[in-house]
């Protein structure tokens, strides 16, 4: 079993099998340091902060709509770009060959879940994973999910 990162600010999973980073900070200097390929699984929260949660609190709940212009703290969203990036600097090949090919290479890239509570945020990190693994020929299995935690 590889390695197995949650990232939140708050919360802290129940199962002790997880790594548990507290901001975008962290979850680039663990996976520098695990080395990409040697993560089975990473969670992402989204809201990351106190700006975060006050845009969270101030347009998602009562407006459904989410400006990132509001946040001065990396989000979830963040880290779901910076793990694609980090896909593409340990494998610079792949940008270079066609889609049939990238789908029949081996492909190696952690399953990656949100936790989030907020939909919009969850549905930008799953849409920007999801269309990378799409465009790599790969299934979007990027999901919400529960993870037991306490706060």
């Amino acid at each position: 079993m590889g390695t197995r990162i949650y990232l939140d600010d708050v919360r802290t999973p129940v199962d002790k099998d997880w790594q548990v980073v507290r901001n975008y900070y962290e979850l680039v200097n663990l996976v520098n340091k695990v080395g990409l390929n040697n993560i089975e699984i990473i969670s992402l929260d989204h809201d990351l902060g106190d700006s975060a949660m006050n845009e969270y609190f101030t347009n998602v709940s009562p407006n459904f709509k989410l400006d990132y212009n509001n946040i001065s703290e990396k989000t979830g969203y963040d880290a779901a770009k910076f793990l694609v990036d980090e896909f593409y600097k340990l494998n610079p090949e792949r940008i270079e060959i066609n889609y049939t090919a990238r789908k029949r290479a081996p492909f190696q890239f952690p399953q990656i879940t949100t936790h989030s509570a907020n939909p919009i945020g969850s549905a930008n990190i799953m849409g920007y994973i999801n269309n990378f693994l799409m465009n790599e020929g790969q299934p979007q299995n990027c999901v919400i999910v529960q993870i037991p935690h306490t706060v």
